[in-house]
């Protein structure tokens, strides 16, 4: 399916038999595909939507983005993903959609959709990740021309002078290294994609998630490892330490050895810096700087946010909740914490998800 944007994007939809349906559409996240939402989609168009879920720009089978790490970056900057996103509506041959549903980091993509299209995109739910919002731009600059804002401590010295020396995972996310550490790991991508996704799941009982109080080092410390990473290691050999036991991945229902595979050939075939490259546009501020013509910008469509009961991505972002619901959307219906799910919650949790977003978008 040509997106009208470069791409060639391979998505999965259910619900396309019987037309006029009112689409929805579900953006996954990262190490994701259309696949995550495998288990939501039969019952969303059992209840009479035409659902559509794509693999996005740098994943899975779709085809057309540069996966060089000198490549073309920019092409990964959150308003390409928007314009991605409504060229893959309009060539479906819809003008707008129900809903827009983003998962992790497809949560900021639905959440940026429908800021800046809310004539597309006519409802939102985020997911797992709270949207962070527009960037700042700097105001009543006229009147106090040398006012410049003081920058707060490094977080990235801080974390790293802790007395166990950590660093955000994000920005490991950002370096180069970190497609070969995933691709070439020693456990082999699918053991590796096993780990990372128990780690965070609700199966690992350290997941017992609580807000932070602050964006310190101290603070931020208290993520666990899989987001606030040890110094000197890399994902691969962190989440290693975490590996389910053979009779832990056979009583995985939500996530079957059959399941982990497609994920595992995927991933094998493609690397992971298209996903990769999210990231760099995230904590380089040039790749965001043209979203500050959204500053102050809010998001008009109902709109709510799901996450797993045991889920630190949710938390991740100190106080990220409350501004979603008190100052970035003006039309929030609820915050729903799903009991039984980490952070991969539509599929661990898939009935709730689905009940929940049904009745979102009625």
């Amino acid at each position: 399916m040509n997106n009208n944007n470069g791409l060639d994007v391979h998505i999965l939809e259910a619900g396309f038999e019987t037309a006029g349906r009112p689409c929805v559409l579900l953006l996954h996240g990262f190490p994701e595909l259309a696949y995550s939402w495998r288990k939501v989609m039969p019952a969303l168009a059992k209840a009479g939507y035409h659902v559509i879920a794509p693999d996005q720009r740098g994943y899975g089978r779709t085809t057309g983005w540069d996966g060089d790490y000198d490549g073309d970056v920019a092409s990964f900057r959150f308003l390409n993903i928007v314009k991605d996103t409504v060229g893959l509506v309009f060539a479906l041959g819809y003008r707008s959609v129900a809903g827009v549903v983003g998962h992790d980091f497809g949560s900021s993509v639905a959440g940026w959709c429908s800021l800046i299209r809310p004539d597309v995109f006519r409802s939102v739910v985020m997911m797992s990740v709270p949207f962070g919002g527009p960037p700042t731009l700097p105001f009543d600059t006229s009147k106090y021309p040398n006012l410049v804002e003081q920058a707060g401590p490094d977080m990235h010295d801080a974390l790293a002078s802790l007395p166990q020396p950590r660093k955000h995972l994000w920005w490991y996310y950002s370096t180069r290294p970190a497609n070969e550490d995933m691709s070439k790991c020693p456990q082999g991508i699918h053991d590796f994609l096993r780990a990372f996704y128990h780690y965070k799941s609700a199966d690992w009982e350290g997941n017992k998630p609580v807000p932070l109080e602050s964006s310190s080092a101290a603070e931020l410390a208290r993520l666990p490892n899989y987001y606030i990473m040890d110094k000197d290691k890399g994902i691969a050999e962190t989440v290693a330490a975490e590996m389910p036991s053979p009779a832990e991945i056979a009583a995985c229902e939500w996530l079957t050895n059959d399941e982990m595979d497609v994920y595992s050939s995927e991933y094998s075939r493609t690397g992971f810096q298209g996903g990769l490259n999210w990231y760099r546009c995230l904590t380089d501020p040039h790749y965001g700087d043209d979203l500050k013509v959204f500053s102050d910008a809010t998001i008009d469509v109902p709109s709510c946010f799901i996450a797993g009961k045991n889920d630190w991505g949710a938390f991740m972002r100190p106080g990220g909740i409350d501004r979603l619901k008190t100052v970035l959307c003006t039309n929030f219906a609820d915050v729903h914490l799903v009991e039984g799910a980490g952070h991969w919650v539509q599929q661990e949790q898939p009935d709730q998800v689905v009940k929940i977003l049904l009745s979102h978008f009625r």
